[in-house]
């Protein structure tokens, strides 16, 4: 259909990615969902698998030049891929660090600019950005990732301030903790030091009770797809926990946010 909207969704392998890829399809749109192995990946009912690396300068523009190729166009980008990391700032390396930074910011840096040449000549496009609500909340021993999700939020912002004028508009949305593999199956520093042993035990006991009571990515995804197709707000907050803690975080004090932050991960 010609005026059948095109969507790109990054890291359709499972959770957020995935459930969006899926609602996105159910409302109509062409989906297409990026892999690393396509090989590897199970199929996805009404969305076609595109190989591609995030972190891959090569990988992007190829598949970016192939969906284009096939669909004319692409109206919508939902930056989704990304990975977590667990770790103490001191005890995580900075090759560590960059290779999260490489994933969850320049991942997102390596596909805006592969996509915006085309949502520019058409005069019009979205992009939704995957933050978190750690994008304005610390988190003990997720330093890195909290700093990823900080550089998501002020790169979208600034972002959206400069495409705006060709009829693109930049938004994210901010999810808490989900039941998804990137939440369970967090990697963690190498190089533990053991004065942070305790704490970080403590913290890490806390994040996996906190997982295994939330809700799964479907949620998520219907925010994600309302900020997709909807009427454009810079920041969209899941329904729940995540809804909470950024009306705390607007709207308390610093000092009872922290007090509530710690004693959630039982850190008194």
């Amino acid at each position: 259909m010609k005026n059948q909207t095109i969507a790109l969704v990054t890291g359709v392998s499972s959770g957020i990615g995935r459930a969006t890829a899926e609602q996105l399809a159910a409302q109509g749109c062409q989906v297409f969902g990026t892999v690393r192995n396509i090989d590897a990946a199970a199929p996805l009912a009404g969305v076609e698998l595109v190989e591609m690396d995030i972190r891959s300068d090569t990988s992007v523009q190829t598949a970016v030049r192939d969906i284009i190729g096939r669909a004319g166009k692409i109206d919508v980008l939902v930056n989704n891929a990304g990975m977590n990391l667990v770790g103490a700032v001191e005890e995580t390396s900075p090759a560590e660090a960059l290779s999260l930074f490489d994933t969850n910011v320049f991942g997102i840096l390596r596909t805006v600019q592969a996509v915006l040449p085309h949502m520019r000549a058409q005069g019009s496009g979205r992009i939704v950005n995957i933050s978190s609500v750690l994008g304005f909340l610390p988190a003990p021993y997720m330093g890195l990732y909290c700093a990823s999700k900080h550089a998501v939020e002020g790169l979208s912002e600034t972002l959206d301030h400069e495409v705006r004028q060709f009829g693109i508009r930049v938004t994210m949305v901010q999810p808490s903790y989900t039941q998804t593999n990137l939440d369970t199956n967090s990697p963690q520093a190498r190089e533990k030091i053991a004065a942070y042993d305790r704490e970080r035990g403590l913290a890490t006991r806390g994040v996996t009770q906190n997982i295994k009571s939330a809700p799964g990515p479907q949620g998520v995804a219907s925010t994600v797809v309302n900020a997709a197709l909807g009427r454009w707000r810079m920041r969209s907050t899941p329904a729940g926990q995540a809804s909470l803690l950024s009306k705390l975080r607007r709207f308390l004090p610093a000092g009872p946010v922290d007090s509530s932050l710690r004693k959630s991960l039982g850190l008194g």
